[in-house]
């Protein structure tokens, strides 16, 4: 049985995620701390790299807007104390427009800290 904290953390994940596949952006940022960090997949190798709810929420807003049908499936999460990984499909369109991945988070105080996006391919 997962410790408190690991349970803590796979919940945080959970919502997060369900809140993100209604792309919802007030409840995703509601669920991310103050200073936060994410790391997109694009542009390759390394991907851009976003700091502080400001530039977040302005990432998530255009990603929506861009990406309509925007949806992640999630194949598997594992979550060991304050550490996450979700393995995922990323669909964004229904002509078949999909690519794996997989989110390395940190979550802290009941929301995510980090959330570091990598893709295969």
């Amino acid at each position: 049985m997962p410790d408190a904290e690991t349970r803590a953390t796979l919940e945080v994940i959970r919502r997060f995620n369900a809140v993100f596949n209604r792309h919802d952006v007030d409840g995703v940022m509601a669920l991310m701390t103050a200073d936060c960090v994410f790391e997109n997949t694009l542009p390759a190798p390394d991907g851009e790299r976003f700091e502080g709810t400001a530039a977040v929420r302005t990432f998530w807003q255009r990603f929506f807007q861009s990406t309509p049908g925007a949806r992640f499936e999630t194949e598997e999460v594992f979550a060991v104390g304050d550490r996450g990984i979700v393995r995922w499909v990323f669909r964004w369109d229904d002509q078949g427009g999909r690519v794996r991945g997989v989110d390395v988070l940190r979550v802290r105080d009941g929301k995510v800290a980090e959330k570091l996006a990598y893709v295969k391919g």
